[in-house]
């Protein structure tokens, strides 16, 4: 008897034990990130809500906004995203032509997103960086969004160890040691992290809002910084925070040789 109490302490206290939260990401991935000369001149983009080192998908709503900037001006793309799978689960895809040489940032303004794991509401807005056709100017550029990480390295053309730096803004206003979550999209499934503290891993930024990390490895990988916004949204008829993500996307490269 005494054993069996014993063995029911201990899964008790097991399921009590606290769980780590999968990290949130926004994310616009798309297929390509340097269209060089010779390269298909349209662009597929996905956009999703994920978990993207565990392959976890959530459903996406139609987003409010999404569009891409160019040469400093936005332009809406809503129009051309058409439902789409990713994960498993509702997220979107949009086909963009490639017309002339620039550096185009698309972004991601997402309906807000209840989670009911953090009581509170998320809204990531989301980015990444295509360059085209040999034109790399402008790719430190602001899009203006409520919360946004400007790049400090070019966010394309960096080999798998390279550091990329970003500044984290609120409100236009760099964010003093800023928190940022930092995840590999581990697409074909193939990474495995040795312990769940390895899934995302947090850096901060410095006192100017700026941050660094090096990429272990090549491909996609997502720094989402996150603040708390200064307004909430009721849920049920009482008033919740609501978590703003300022998420970037950037694509490392493997060394090559001949």
């Amino acid at each position: 008897m005494k054993k069996l109490l014993l063995a029911g302490v201990i899964v008790v206290s097991l399921a009590t034990i606290p769980q780590p939260v999968l990290a949130h990401f926004g994310m616009v991935i798309p297929s390509d990130n340097m269209v060089m000369q010779g390269d298909n001149k349209t662009v597929t983009l996905q956009v999703s809500f994920s978990h993207p080192m565990e392959g976890v998908g959530m459903d996406l709503a139609p987003p409010k906004a999404f569009g891409v900037n160019v040469a400093g001006k936005n332009q809406t793309l809503l129009g051309l995203l058409k439902p789409f799978k990713v994960m498993g689960r509702g997220a979107w895809q949009a086909a963009y032509p490639i017309k002339r040489p620039g550096v185009y940032a698309f972004y991601l303004e997402p309906t807000p997103y209840w989670e009911p794991a953090e009581d509170c509401f998320i809204i990531h807005y989301t980015k990444t960086v295509v360059t085209a056709f040999g034109d790399d100017e402008g790719w430190d550029g602001e899009i203006g969004l409520k919360t946004e990480i400007v790049p400090l390295a070019k966010p394309f053309g960096l080999y798998a160890g390279n550091v990329f730096q970003g500044i984290v803004k609120f409100n236009g206003k760099p964010v003093p040691h800023a928190e940022v979550e930092v995840e590999y999209y581990n697409q074909n499934s193939k990474a495995v992290a040795p312990t769940e503290y390895m899934i995302t891993q947090t850096i901060k930024a410095d006192a100017d809002g700026v941050f660094t990390y090096a990429a272990p490895r090549a491909g996609w990988w997502g720094f989402a910084a996150l603040n708390t916004a200064d307004f909430k949204m009721k849920h049920d008829g009482q008033e919740k925070d609501v978590e703003l993500g300022a998420v970037i996307w950037v694509h490392f490269e493997n060394w090559q040789e001949k």
